[in-house]
């Protein structure tokens, strides 16, 4: 059975302009015009209706702050909230992921040059847990990703 957290996860994070917002943003705050230029390219760019209902629903869902930095006309500054940055975690993951089913380079620490991996930790033993059967979804809480 698909545990109710992660479909609250889906509702909220899976559609692919949320996630590249995440990302956009991941690197500070950004003004409306920034976050088109960087989720310009790719797949094709964001229409501008696009990213402001993505905005207001990422603001709604308590990922971002919008704070108005000109009044004529109303214009914003973008950043992430605490539970956006928490969310945005998953980002490194998924391009990871992306890039080995794709044949492509690893992600790599900066300082060291290593590949980065992603894996569930629990705070109370301070072990790996590596596979599924040893999550239990009532006791989301207990996991953080490291």
């Amino acid at each position: 059975m698909i545990s109710s957290s992660l479909q609250r996860a889906t509702e909220v994070a899976g559609d692919r302009w949320v996630l590249l917002v995440l990302a956009a943003l991941g690197d500070g705050p950004r003004r409306f015009g920034d976050l088109v230029a960087d989720l310009a390219g790719g797949r094709g760019s964001i229409a501008p209706n696009v990213l402001t209902d993505r905005l207001r629903r990422m603001e709604r869902d308590g990922l971002i702050d919008a704070t108005l930095y000109t009044a004529r006309p109303r214009r914003y500054v973008y950043a992430l909230t605490e539970s956006g940055h928490e969310l945005s975690a998953i980002v490194p993951a998924l391009t990871a992921w992306a890039a080995r089913q794709a044949g492509g380079e690893p992600l790599l620490h900066d300082l060291c040059g290593s590949p980065l991996q992603t894996r569930v930790w629990c705070p109370t033993c301070s072990r790996t847990v590596d596979r599924a059967e040893h999550v239990e979804t009532d006791n989301e809480h207990a996991l953080r990703w490291v």
